[in-house]
């Protein structure tokens, strides 16, 4: 590794300076941030809650009240020769209102404010996929940096390598048709190299997408831990967490307890509503002369003979009873999803132990042995480019089994409902 690191600097030394400063690199965190300012789908996902509290105001409003006028009793001929058509004619206002009984405005607004609930609980749940998302994306961007980082560091070395064995091949320590081969195995780290940068391209193009910018991808970066944590909570840890905190089972209780006010709702409406009314009536034909100016009242009450709202009733009521069976399978998904990306990351951790602890170590020391006993002539040529390859395939293995732990710890953070796992 120490021969990786003073190549790496002397190609940073040795790389040519552009006049333009480099830009900052987006940490997780400030990604997080730019996603939920910008990203046009969940912005307009978060309008449904604004919506529902709208709806509210309109669940509350009361019946408006009815007002009449009346005038009657207008002369239309004349009356012995004498034109009067307002002689005889009266007048009656009156006023009417609808009387709501059984709470049911109120219910309306209960139905209304825990539609408000489930809205804000899918707009999480949108959220918590959408974070998935954009979390791959960030990590798919930290993969290629890490893939062409490598690429980069092999070439370096080769290189020097290749200078090591023009100057053999110079001196006539090893042979033309060896040092061709040679030449001939870089075009490998060369094409590494390309494709890397090509991958990084394409994943910062990707995430800028999901942040909804139009930023230059050249002058577009993250940085971010590009590692993997030995220490993992328990199963049933993460499996409570899931419970508690998972927008979507969120939803799913919210909708049996407003499937439950549905209903009530329901029987309340099946209630008939009584109509008040008053009038006053002004008759200047009348031969009472102290019943000129009258009030009177009246209430109308329905016949509730037949109960219109009974198969609302029914449907409400089933619907609670559909609204369970939802929450049930709702929570057995979320276990479900808990248990198989656990598993999966177990699975990473197993593979990527033993890596850290004893497979890099080795393939760089069986490469530099191998180079060592090649330069002094103690090993063929096959033998060493069998061991750089080697040493190529162990690094890029370690490199993308890190990028699946961590795509995979951000699949139980989605799974979670929460990020557990950094």
């Amino acid at each position: 590794m120490t021969v990786l690191a003073v190549a790496g600097l002397a190609a940073a030394q040795s790389a040519p300076q552009t006049s333009r400063a480099p830009h900052e690199a987006w940490t997780w965190e400030q990604v997080k941030i730019q996603f939920d300012m910008n990203n046009p789908t969940l912005q307009a996902d978060k309008l449904n809650i604004d919506e529902s509290k709208a709806q509210e105001i309109t669940a509350f409003l009361r019946p408006n009240p009815s007002f009449t006028f009346t005038l009657d009793g207008t002369q239309i001929a004349p009356d012995n020769g004498v034109w009067r058509p307002f002689a005889g004619t009266y007048e009656s206002p009156g006023i009417s209102y609808l009387h709501e009984r059984g709470h049911k405005r109120e219910l309306r607004l209960e139905s209304a404010k825990k539609a408000t609930l489930i809205a804000e609980s899918s707009h999480a749940d949108m959220q918590r996929t959408m974070l998935f998302n954009l979390r791959s994306a960030f990590v798919s961007a930290l993969q290629a940096k890490a893939v062409l980082q490598l690429a980069k560091d092999n070439l370096v070395y080769y290189d020097h390598v290749l200078k090591i064995s023009k100057d053999r091949f110079e001196a006539g320590d090893i042979a033309q048709i060896d040092f061709d081969r040679l030449e001939l195995q870089r075009v490998q780290y060369e094409s590494d190299l390309q494709t890397a940068g090509e991958n990084l391209e394409t994943a910062k193009i990707q995430l800028l997408a999901l942040l909804n910018s139009r930023m230059p991808v050249d002058d577009f970066d993250v940085t971010g831990t590009y590692d993997f944590n030995d220490r993992l909570l328990a199963r049933d840890e993460f499996r409570k967490i899931a419970l508690d905190t998972r927008p979507d089972l969120q939803a799913a209780i919210q909708s049996v307890d407003k499937a439950q006010t549905d209903h009530k709702l329901a029987v309340a409406n099946g209630s008939t509503d009584p109509t008040w009314g008053a009038w006053f009536t002004h008759n200047s034909s009348t031969n009472n002369p102290f019943g000129i100016n009258t009030v009177g009242v009246s209430v109308g009450i329905p016949l509730r003979i037949f109960d219109k709202n009974q198969g609302e009733k029914q449907r409400t009521q089933l619907d609670v009873t559909r609204n369970e069976r939802l929450r049930e399978a709702a929570e057995a998904g979320v276990l479900s999803d808990v248990d198989s990306t656990y598993a999966t990351l177990e699975s990473d951790l197993v593979l990527l132990r033993p890596y850290k602890a004893k497979y890099l170590q080795q393939a760089v020391r069986v490469r530099d042995t191998i180079f060592f006993s090649y330069q002094h002539g103690g090993a063929a040529l096959l033998d060493y480019l069998n061991a750089q390859s080697e040493y190529r395939m162990v690094e890029l293995s370690y490199v993308n089994l890190v990028g699946s732990y961590l795509t995979a710890a951000a699949q139980l953070n989605e799974a979670v409902g929460k990020e557990v796992m950094q």
